[in-house]
């Protein structure tokens, strides 16, 4: 008999094309992101209901953190690239077809309305404030007669924001776990759940807390629903996305999923949030963190997990 010695450097890092160069900056823009997006749309959604001095948490507190978590995220987004240099070139064209072109115009018209939003309720909470500037002080006066226009753009964009964070992975084909149509809208609620989250975390009224704690719930469910209705999608489709829905039932993120995203992230603060609206008096910190927290870890193991996902097996 001869024998043949093979030696192969397959098995070495980067021999075989492989997706695994998203790193932390990613997970955390897309948390940051969606979560601006939620507090966006909630102050859009009751200024325009004409409810703004009746949830003034949700219209003109909250907002604030939106610029913050834009910036930051936008700063984790030139850490990633290669080429920093030429990021302004994503701004030279639009490219219908690209996911990235979308993504950059996205970007800059909410980051800017996010700014805009809080420079009108800026007097709020610093009433001494001054613009110094006459033409500031004209702009405010312009945006202010033109404020219910700026909500409609808020409010549209931040929409499309909280979907774009779920289609800028699924439109990765080679990527089995992200290749579903459920992660825009599973990305929005998650991202709409941070932000009433948030909002009830900032409120101080009982009853602005008690109707963004219904809010919460509702969307807490829809998430719940989405998470279900993928994994049965993944499992009745082919054998590659069988495998990549397999790395969360049984395999390396089973645990880490099912523990801090679904049950901490979900399960319980619903369940929280039922025995609040019962009467239960239930510290508000507690939902609102344990959804913010899942949130969280929810785009750092959706992320991490589909780029071990793949074709290749």
């Amino acid at each position: 008999m001869k024998e043949e010695l093979i030696i192969s450097g397959r098995e070495n890092l980067l021999v075989d094309p492989q997706l695994h160069i998203w790193h932390w900056p990613i997970p955390l823009y897309l948390f940051l992101g969606g979560l601006a997006a939620g507090v966006l749309f909630f102050a859009a959604l009751y200024h325009l209901l004409g409810k703004e001095e009746e949830y003034r948490t949700a219209v003109r507190k909250a907002p604030f953190i939106a610029p913050f978590a834009l910036v930051i995220g936008l700063i984790c987004l030139f850490i990633d690239l290669n080429h920093k240099a030429y990021f302004w070139q994503l701004y030279t064209t639009i490219r219908i077809e690209s996911p990235m072109s979308w993504g950059a115009w996205t970007l800059l018209v909410i980051t800017v309305s996010a700014f805009i939003w809080c420079a009108l309720h800026i007097r709020e909470y610093f009433p001494a404030w001054d613009w110094k500037y006459k033409w500031l002080r004209d702009l405010e006066s312009f945006f202010n007669r033109y404020k219910k226009q700026l909500a409609w753009v808020m409010l549209i964009f931040a929409i499309i924001t909280g979907v774009y964070t779920g289609i800028l992975l699924s439109a990765f084909n080679a990527r089995p776990l992200w290749n579903t149509s459920v992660l825009g809208p599973l990305f929005l609620a998650s991202g709409l759940s941070a932000g009433a989250a948030a909002i009830v975390l900032l409120s101080k009224d009982k009853k602005e807390r008690l109707l963004f704690t219904k809010i919460d719930l509702i969307i807490l469910g829809t998430e719940l629903f989405l998470i279900v209705h993928m994994f049965m999608g993944f499992l009745a489709s082919t054998q590659v996305q069988i495998e990549a829905a397999q790395l969360f039932l049984g395999g390396p993120y089973t645990v880490v999923f099912w523990i801090f995203v679904v049950i901490l992230g979900i399960i319980i603060p619903g369940v929280l949030d039922l025995m609040e609206m019962r009467g239960k008096h239930i510290p508000a910190v507690l939902p609102g963190i344990l959804v913010l927290t899942g949130s969280f870890v929810f785009r750092f193991v959706f992320v991490f997990a589909g780029q071990v996902s793949r074709w290749l097996y």
